[in-house]
């Protein structure tokens, strides 16, 4: 009868050794090998007339290898059950345990194994944490500017003969050229549309009293200035961050001009962008806006608790790992074997990984944090819908649902789902924890702070 005894060979890491008698493995050897012998197609011998002898000289050493190996699996996975033993990984193996198998000579073996067990721990008290909810002040600037941009998009646009103002939308074609405004082959041949004021001050007049069909040929550096050139050599396929890109010449050549006429804030506009809410008025609009801005900024900021509750937890919560295993296991993964060099190089974030990994499972677990079928649901018709634009759908047309169920169908989609659904779940859990002190800070400064931190992570 097969036995398995524990040594401790360091912080939470553990020796496995299993003895196992002939009788654990050579009855089901011995079974195996018959019925082999009855399927056994081999050249000179009928279907299930091969003599013993030559089917165990041919297969018997890999039965026998894999009789073993499938005894001293059923005896670990029972052992571990039994202790209740909750390991990293799979327990490691010493390969040179293999080499004592003898097919002609059936023994007692011992095998060894390496372990290392999750660790107990407690989670960082997120209660008395410090933490902060940024309160982002929305500014009559940031209302009038939202009003505007929705004056803009929604308005109509006019055909216009001449470039007369820098209000003017000019539809333009970019093509890469030399100096002397000859086509480069093979070069840049691109359409925009641009607002007269987005050139560089100095450049607008070159436009004014143009017509369709006119052009200019210009250095992007001559035609913009940094911000705009920025976002322009983008739209154009070029490295923003490439000096010699802003010196490249382009014949720019008008083939439209319009005029944004913008929407009139009347309650028929109103109606259209918050349909059946009572906005009847524009100080009602303009309050509207002013809530939608602070929802934005509050969803923000909720964002920012996240990030706090992450580091948090990370960072204070105490985590003892078995080192030495976890890096032997490290180093068997992949197709080659790491080197020792390989596995310290990239320890330090694997184990910042699994510690999240554990905090994660143990909030889960302690707070029975669950995602339903009908959540996943919900998601991929949210996700759908954000596609799409979101407005004037409806969510029980048959094609939405015929989506939703070919989705749910896709196992990766619906593991990716649950993975997204379950973080989510985590963080409000932690946000539920905290106690932030508010603190007041502009648009500006926020979005600074949150481009600084996201800099320094990465």
């Amino acid at each position: 009868m097969a036995t398995i005894s524990k040594e401790n060979i360091g912080l939470l890491h553990e020796k496995l050794t299993v003895k196992l008698e002939k009788t654990d493995y050579l009855p089901a050897f011995e079974k195996s090998l018959k019925e082999y012998s009855k399927k056994a197609n081999i050249p000179g011998f009928r279907k299930g007339m091969v003599p013993a002898g030559l089917i165990k000289k041919m297969y018997g050493p890999s039965l026998f290898t894999d009789e073993v190996l499938k005894s001293v699996d059923r005896e670990l996975i029972g052992y571990l059950q039994q202790e209740n033993l909750e390991i990293f990984a799979q327990p490691l193996p010493l390969e040179s345990d293999l080499q004592q198998l003898d097919v002609n000579n059936p023994a007692d073996y011992v095998f060894h194994f390496e372990i290392g067990n999750k660790p107990a721990f407690a989670l960082a008290d997120l209660g008395k944490a410090a933490t902060t909810r940024y309160v982002v002040t929305v500014t009559d600037e940031m209302v009038e500017s939202e009003v505007t941009r929705l004056q803009n998009r929604y308005g109509n646009m006019k055909d216009m003969e001449t470039v007369d103002s820098d209000d003017h939308v000019l539809n333009l074609h970019f093509t890469e050229t030399d100096a002397a405004g000859n086509p480069v082959e093979g070069g840049i041949s691109k359409d925009n549309s641009i607002l007269v004021r987005y050139f560089a001050e100095g450049f607008r007049k070159n436009w004014t009293g143009k017509k369709t069909g006119d052009a200019e040929v210009t250095t992007l550096l001559n035609a913009f200035e940094e911000k705009e050139r920025e976002w322009i050599s983008g739209d154009l396929g070029l490295d923003k961050n490439d000096p010699s890109a802003a010196e490249k010449y382009f014949k720019i050549e008008i083939t439209k001009i319009g005029l944004l006429e913008k929407r009139e804030l009347n309650e028929e506009f109103f109606n259209q962008l918050y349909p059946g809410q009572e906005v009847s008025t524009e100080e009602a609009f303009r309050q509207k806006i002013r809530e939608e801005i602070q929802a934005y900024w509050n969803s923000q900021a909720l964002n920012q608790i996240h990030d706090q509750v992450f580091h948090i937890l990370v960072d204070q919560t105490e985590i003892s790992f078995p080192e030495a295993f976890l890096k032997k296991w490290i180093k068997t993964q992949g197709e080659q074997p790491k080197t020792d060099e390989e596995v310290e190089a990239e320890f330090p974030k694997f184990l910042n990984q699994l510690k999240w990994t554990l905090i994660s499972d143990k909030i889960v677990q302690d707070n029975a944090i669950q995602v339903s079928p009908e959540e996943v649901k919900a998601f991929a018709k949210q996700q759908l819908f954000s596609y799409m634009g979101g407005s004037g759908l409806s969510d029980d047309q048959p094609w939405v649902n015929d989506y939703v169920e070919k989705m749910m169908k896709d196992r990766k989609y619906v593991e990716d789902a649950y993975n997204r659904l379950q973080t989510q779940k985590i963080f409000e859990w932690g946000a539920g924890q905290v106690n932030p002190k508010d603190q007041p800070i502009s648009a500006d400064e926020f979005t600074k702070m949150v481009e600084e931190h996201q800099h320094h992570h990465h």
